[in-house]
């Protein structure tokens, strides 16, 4: 263990709390069986590990990062993207943001849980992506993972505040009728991400898919709109389709 790493595992701790742990590894799904089986918790709010990150991301490098990305400790694991974050940031301003991502997608294996993919696909890896090949998100929507499945539709968040929708629609397309309902989730919150910012695209591709879709997946695009397109859609879904 690094000196920096235990200065910045020690200001997490003096933050934590054994009542906020018990809580937590409750709503992060922990129990046996479950999508986050055996992770483990300082009890530290997520305010708090953002202002520990800021301190520390600029003594912090590849090392530190990826010291504390391999804790079995998840507020550590969040607190190494949240600096990672920052440096990419920082770097990628100065043209210099693809050690960054290397980086990130070399651990991308301690990048799992929901919370960690999603403070950090869209800020990263999309975010890198805007004005390049993005075969990797396909690559990462094929894989076993279940999280990172998720990286490659959440990454896809920053090209929807360009209103660039051609990728969320092609990998919502490929991971429709995948089996978990945290993939169902993340796709049905950036489809309606996408109709905030452009409604017609979505509409259309709604359209031809809600009534395929999983119901969580339609039920969290659609939950913005009014009444009547949000009766339309699920009667797509009860009329032709079953769960």
């Amino acid at each position: 263990m690094t000196l920096l790493k235990s200065q910045i595992v020690k200001s997490l701790k003096s933050k934590a709390s054994k009542e906020k742990a018990l809580l937590m590894a409750r709503f992060f799904k922990t129990g046996k069986g479950d999508y986050a089986e055996g992770d483990i918790f300082h009890g530290v709010s997520v305010p708090n590990q953002r202002l520990v990150a800021k301190k520390y991301y600029p003594q912090s490098d590849a090392a530190t990062v990826r010291l504390l990305l391999r804790s079995n400790f998840h507020e550590e694991r969040l607190t190494a993207l949240f600096i990672l974050t920052y440096l990419f940031e920082a770097a990628n301003r100065k043209g210099e943001g693809k050690k960054c991502v290397e980086l990130y997608l070399q651990e991308i294996e301690y990048v799992n849980n929901w919370d960690l993919v999603d403070s950090t696909a869209y800020k990263i890896l999309g975010k890198w992506l805007e004005d390049k090949d993005r075969k990797i998100l396909y690559q990462l929507a094929s894989s076993n993972s279940i999280w990172e499945n998720r990286i490659a539709i959440v990454a896809t968040y920053h090209f929807i505040k360009k209103q660039d929708f051609k990728d969320l629609f092609q990998l919502s397309t490929k991971l429709l009728f995948h089996p978990h309902d945290l993939i169902h989730k993340a796709i049905g919150w950036m489809l309606r991400e996408a109709w905030k910012v452009n409604p017609g695209p979505v509409e259309n591709f709604l359209t031809q898919n809600a009534s395929k879709m999983p119901r969580t997946m339609l039920r969290y695009a659609i939950e913005k709109m009014g009444d009547p397109t949000r009766k339309y859609y699920m009667n797509l879904k009860n009329h032709t389709f079953k769960d």
